[in-house]
């Protein structure tokens, strides 16, 4: 028992300090019951033992010592007593993801029936129906790129949004993958866990390499060709990004890849508790404190 309480602490200590107040006021309280220390004020203390009869102290059970022992029993709750550890609830969250996908009229080609732009959008669903609960942010690009979505943890608006997109709606035509990029980081830069840039492409142009590497947040990359395709481009941008490509399969194979490499263990490290944190047992006296709360509901408990 000694050993299991030996990391006994407190989680704000701080709050402790409430305790000052409240001795000053029990003290004062206490003394001021007590009707000897009246009467002594009067009454030569040689005759007050037989001069006064019956019970002159306060009882033990008074407002003013429930009124004690009450704040002292809120100021422990709240200072946080703790001896336990336990897993944090976030130790298993998911790290976010920004989806960069591509918008542009060869993305309607038919090759991956019914397009390449549709069949993106089917991985993609099966893609957050495996990662229930991670956030997740949509950046859309041509000639120029755009956030759709910021990140959110609503798998269903994520998909709403990707499907209303369309070359159509695209202010410019052309690849601007460098610029969804740069995007993409900024997104991730502003939250506070790391994350991942997946790419839904079909091809790049070699004018649409980044300038850089990944700078610090992981890039994976799907093609989005019809099996035995030339993957135009996407082998020399992966390649200038340190990313992996990943050919579109009829299968779940690259979903299963993919959601593997998104949620690869070393991107943890950055969740919040680093795994565990510690266990507050200040609830437990709640029930305490509530019974004396009822204390005050008596008739006659505070004014006879």
């Amino acid at each position: 028992m000694i050993a299991a309480l030996a990391p006994f602490h407190f989680e704000r200590p701080l709050w402790l300090l409430a305790l000052i107040p409240a001795a000053a006021l029990w003290l004062l309280t206490h003394r001021s019951a007590d009707m000897l220390v009246k009467w002594r004020r009067v009454i030569d203390p040689a005759l007050l033992p037989h001069l006064v009869d019956g019970e002159t102290r306060p009882a033990i059970v008074s407002p003013a010592n429930a009124l004690a022992l009450a704040w002292l029993l809120v100021t422990i709750a709240v200072a946080g007593p703790a001896w336990q550890r336990e897993p944090s609830p976030f130790a298993q969250a998911k790290p976010p993801v920004t989806i960069v996908l591509k918008v542009t009229p060869s993305m309607l080609t038919q090759d991956l029936a019914p397009t390449r732009l549709d069949r993106a959008r089917q991985k993609l669903a099966d893609i957050l129906a495996a990662r229930e609960g991670a956030a997740a942010s949509l950046i859309a690009y041509s000639g120029s790129s755009h956030l759709v979505l910021p990140p959110t943890a609503d798998s269903a608006v994520v998909l709403d949004l990707a499907k209303s997109l369309s070359p159509e709606i695209m202010p410019l035509e052309g690849d601007d993958l460098a610029g969804a990029l740069a995007l993409a980081r900024r997104v991730l830069a502003g939250m506070d866990d790391a994350g991942s840039v997946l790419i839904m492409a079909d091809t790049a142009t070699p004018q649409a390499a980044p300038g850089h590497s990944g700078g610090g947040s992981a890039v994976t990359i799907l093609s989005l060709l019809a099996p035995g395709s030339e993957a135009g481009g996407l082998p020399e941008i992966a390649k200038a990004l340190d990313a992996t490509l990943i050919e579109t399969t009829v299968d779940q194979a690259d979903v299963t890849e993919i959601v593997r490499r998104l949620d690869r263990a070393d991107q943890l490290g950055s969740v919040a508790g680093e795994g565990q944190h510690w266990r507050e047992a200040g609830y437990w006296l709640t029930p305490l404190i509530a019974l004396l709360a009822l204390l005050w509901f008596r008739r006659g408990w505070v004014l006879p």
